[in-house]
C-alpha cells in the first residue's frame, strides 16, 4: 500500500490538493511516510496532498496566533497545522490553519510524539480554516459536518478570496452561522468581546 500510494504522490501536481485513488486505512495513515515535507489530509479513505499556503493566507493565519495571544489564551494552547481526526463514512484527518485548545486537551496533549488529536481525546475550542483557491466545498461543507459531528465548539472559516469571515456556533449537534463582511465586528460566543472585524482578519 505505501509503495502504491507514494507511487501516486509523485505524479500529483503540486499546484492544488488532489485525492490519491488508493484507498488508506486510519492505520496506514498513521505510519505513512513518503520521506517528503508535503501536508496530507485523510478523507474518506483518499489521502488529500495539500497544496502550499499563499502568502496572504499565512499572514491571516499568523494574525489569528498573535491576536489569541493578546487575548490572553497561553502559547501552549495555540497550534498551528495540528492533525484533527474526524469521522465522515470513514475515520479520517483535517489539517486547520489554527487551533485552539482547552486547557483539558492541552493537558491530554503533553508529551505526545505527534500533533494529532486522535477520536478519544477531547476536542479542541476552535478550529479556524483558511480558503485556498478550490478548496471552498471542503472548507464550508465536509469539514462543516466533521468538526460539528466532533462537537467542536466553535469553526471559522476565513475566505479572502469572497472576502467574508463566516463563524459556525455548535448548537445541539449542528452549527449555526453567522457572515460577516467588511467592517462588521465579529461576535464570538466563545471568545466574547473581540473587538476585532471582518477587515481586520481577511488583510491579516
Amino acid at each position: 500500500m505505501t509503495v502504491a500510494i507514494a507511487k501516486g504522490i509523485n505524479e500529483i501536481s503540486e499546484k492544488s490538493p488532489q485525492a490519491i485513488s488508493n484507498k488508506m486505512s486510519f492505520d496506514e495513515f498513521l505510519a505513512f511516510d513518503d520521506g517528503t515535507e508535503n501536508f496530507y489530509e485523510l478523507e474518506n479513505g483518499e489521502l488529500i496532498l495539500m497544496s502550499s499556503e499563499s502568502e496572504l493566507n499565512q499572514r491571516i493565519a499568523s494574525f489569528l496566533f498573535a491576536y489569541f495571544l493578546k487575548q490572553g489564551i497561553p502559547y501552549y494552547r495555540l497550534r498551528m497545522k495540528t492533525e484533527i481526526a474526524v469521522h465522515s463514512r470513514l475515520v479520517g484527518v483535517r489539517i486547520p490553519d489554527l487551533v485552539v485548545f482547552s486547557e483539558e486537551l492541552a493537558t491530554t496533549m503533553q508529551g505526545a510524539t505527534r500533533s494529532l488529536i486522535m477520536m478519544d481525546m477531547p476536542s479542541p475550542l476552535l478550529v479556524v480554516e483558511v480558503v485556498s483557491p478550490n478548496q471552498e466545498s471542503r472548507d464550508y461543507r465536509y469539514k462543516r459536518s466533521e468538526y460539528a459531528a466532533r462537537g467542536i465548539m466553535e469553526y471559522w472559516v476565513v475566505d479572502a478570496i469572497a472576502q467574508k469571515m463566516t463563524i459556525f456556533t455548535w448548537v445541539e449537534g449542528f452549527y449555526d452561522e453567522k457572515v460577516y463582511v467588511g467592517d462588521e465586528s465579529i461576535a464570538s460566543p466563545l471568545f466574547g468581546d473581540l473587538q476585532l472585524t471582518a477587515a481586520q482578519v481577511l488583510n491579516g
